[in-house]
């Protein structure tokens, strides 16, 4: 009996002396946090999370989860880590006994490139194996996932909206217009209208119409505005639709075109507004230009310049040759005269 007790009082002094001696103990890591770089990432883009322990320890196994359609993991800058696809498992253990501890962890992912819409998404943390730099101080599980919630989208562009045409706009005449609104990178939106208001001169009207694709019917934009009353989608890369309308003025003056894309989910509040004006112009009488005569008559040759005829001077212009003349008439009076005078001497 003696021995038993014996037994008993030195089983229970070693408990004693290894509970009294000894510093190892769980705890839990009450200023333990997470957070990241960025709230918002593009696609291509990289976002860094961060889990700081509030302690400094020499051992930690953390696990991060992510959407692998929509983020790549990259890089941890602390342990071995290990990518099992969807989630990330890093263990650290500190090699140098102890003289090198962490007190946080950084993993960084990468957003997809292709991504053209809003993606928002989480990234969870939990962990084990936490303990302090000399391994004294064991520290509790974290069994309920600590979260990061992160949008991933791209870097939407404002929407433009215009309303365009060739010429001039004549009162009373149809006119061919184009009413487009694009964007390279439009934001999306599931219930999007096209809408239009007029402003119009003292008795004037306007209409803008086409035909609706979608049921075949035509539709006034200004009247109704334009497609599913309930909204339609829009968005994307280098996203445009265009409408190809008929636009038809009664009066001459100026008309002003309120054009606005309102979000239906949204109170129908304005996307993009524009307001454009269209100067109108009266009818021109057009001057009808004299007609040629028309009929079968022969071609008629192109009449030529004649040549003016000369006149020929009444008194010949006086020359050096005159003086031959004259001595040529003497020579022939004073040979007559010599005949008649031989003849009377005889």
């Amino acid at each position: 009996m003696k021995k038993t007790i014996s037994i008993i009082a030195i089983f229970i002094a070693i408990v004693l002396t290894f509970f009294l001696t000894g510093n190892s103990y769980a705890a839990a890591l009450d200023n333990i946090s997470t957070q990241v770089d960025k709230q918002t990432v593009r696609p291509g883009e990289e976002v860094k999370v961060t889990v700081t322990f509030g302690e400094d320890l020499g051992a930690a196994i953390l696990e991060f989860s992510y959407d692998n359609n929509i983020f790549d993991y990259v890089s941890v800058d602390q342990g071995t880590a290990n990518d099992q696809g969807d989630k990330v498992r890093v263990e650290f253990h500190d090699t140098t006994g102890g003289t090198s501890p962490i007190s946080s962890m950084t993993a960084t992912f990468k957003a997809k490139a292709d991504l053209t819409t809003s993606n928002p998404t989480e990234i969870t943390i939990v962990g084990e194996g936490f303990s302090n730099s000399d391994a004294s101080v064991r520290y509790d599980d974290i069994t309920t996932p600590m979260v990061e919630r992160i949008t991933v989208e791209p870097d939407y562009q404002d929407y433009i909206i215009d309303l365009n045409y060739t010429g001039d706009v004549i009162a009373n005449e149809e006119k061919e217009m184009i009413v487009s609104y694009s964007s390279s990178m439009g934001r999306y939106y599931e219930h999007a209208r096209l809408e239009a208001e007029a402003s119009t001169p003292s008795g004037g009207t306007v209409k803008l119409t086409g035909i609706d694709t979608t049921n075949n019917t035509e539709q006034n934009l200004i009247l109704s505005g334009w497609g599913d009353p309930q909204g339609y989608k829009i968005g994307g890369k280098d996203f445009i639709q265009t409408l190809h309308l008929t636009g038809l003025f009664t009066n001459a003056g100026n008309y002003t075109i309120t054009l606005k894309l309102i979000d239906r989910d949204d109170s129908d509040k304005a996307i993009v507004e524009k307001v454009v004006t269209v100067a109108v112009n009266d009818k021109q009488t057009e001057i009808t230009p004299p007609q040629e005569e028309t009929g079968n008559k022969e071609p008629q040759e192109p009449e030529t310049e004649q040549p003016k005829p000369t006149t020929k001077p009444n008194t010949l212009p006086k020359t050096g040759e005159n003086i031959y003349l004259e001595m040529f008439a003497l020579v022939t009076i004073l040979t007559g005269a010599a005949i008649v005078y031989n003849k009377k001497s005889k």
